[in-house]
């Protein structure tokens, strides 16, 4: 069976999604079955040593986990071919997934910060070292996360969301080391409140881009990197461009940037507005990365399919009236 080259490239391209679709979901299962093996233990030890930096940063470690599945869920939707319905497929679920996962962020947040303050109201005998093990434990955990996700982020808003929920897992498991060793060698209980606080803030701080990027997405708004104006100048310098209007740039997800518009253009047969079209799709791609674009051309004038003798586009009455005439 023989296949064409384009055929060839579009199978290729398949297999490498399929790849790196594995390859994340593999990730993304290692990560969660080491959260859910420190998450028992530092629960169990912030319980038994009253720390509430420990059982703030075990809520976060929960938190992780849920939205692993969530992602993990996300990916396999994503994946799913356009049908019925679902015209585009399902790609925006790993951006809903991405939200959630900020949305989460800032409601461990604002719990931290509410827990934070009645201890600082009514103070607890916390044991310094049982607190400091877990604490150095979490952050070898921690930093191994961080080696297998950071890689996989750049093109992917999920996996960056994950991301920011393991880089603030590691800070708030150095901020607990810290409390840790205050109340271990000077009993300066407060300093588990105040490490809760820094965690609480540092934590809202790192979900707000997240959630940021993620509304934008789901609000159709344009790429930062895309200036619309930009794009409306840039396709009216071609010659045949008498008009712009209905231009629409949005995005898919974190990568796919989709554009539609309506042009006006002077254009005297089919075949020379197909060449513009053409020569405006590649420059659209080229200059702006635009995956998918959709244009209509309406030519100021009816084109023709070819250009004709000119005595074949004279109306036959006025020729036949002049025969008549003669």
């Amino acid at each position: 069976m023989l296949l064409l080259e384009g055929d060839k490239c579009r199978c290729e391209d398949t297999s490498i999604k399929v790849l790196k679709s594995r390859q994340k979901a593999k990730i993304l299962w290692i990560t969660l079955g080491l959260l859910a093996c420190f998450f028992v233990a530092e629960w169990s030890v912030g319980l038994w040593s009253q720390s509430l930096s420990l059982q703030a940063d075990a809520g976060h470690i929960l938190s992780d986990i849920t939205a692993l599945l969530i992602s993990l869920f996300a990916s396999f939707l994503a994946q799913q071919p356009a049908k019925s319905q679902a015209t585009f497929g399902h790609q925006r679920i790993e951006v809903l997934a991405a939200l959630l996962n900020g949305l989460g962020l800032l409601a461990i947040a604002t719990f931290i910060t509410w827990e934070a303050i009645g201890r600082w109201q009514h103070p607890a005998t916390i044991l310094g070292l049982p607190m400091l093990g877990i604490a150095v434990l979490g952050l070898i955990v921690n930093l191994l996360n961080i080696t297998l996700l950071h890689p996989h982020t750049h093109d992917d808003l999920n996996l960056r969301g994950a991301l920011l929920h393991v880089i603030a897992d590691t800070a708030s498991s150095v901020g607990v080391i810290i409390a840790a060793l205050a109340v271990h060698l000077w009993d300066w209980w407060w300093a588990d409140v105040a490490i809760s606080l820094v965690v609480a803030i540092f934590t809202g701080l790192s979900a707000f881009p997240l959630v940021q990027e993620s509304l934008k997405i789901f609000l159709d708004y344009a790429p930062e990197s895309i200036d619309p104006i930009e794009v409306e100048i840039s396709l009216k310098s071609f010659p045949s461009v008498v008009q712009v209007e209905k231009l629409h740039i949005w995005k898919i997800n974190l990568n796919k940037v989709m554009l539609c518009a309506n042009l006006t253009v002077e254009c005297t047969t089919i075949q020379e507005r197909d060449r513009l079209l053409a020569k405006l799709e590649a420059h659209l791609q080229k200059n702006f990365n635009i995956a998918e674009i959709t244009l209509q051309l309406t030519s100021s004038r009816k084109p023709s399919l070819m250009p004709i003798h000119p005595l074949f586009n004279q109306d036959i009455v006025l020729m036949l009236s002049a025969s008549k005439t003669n």
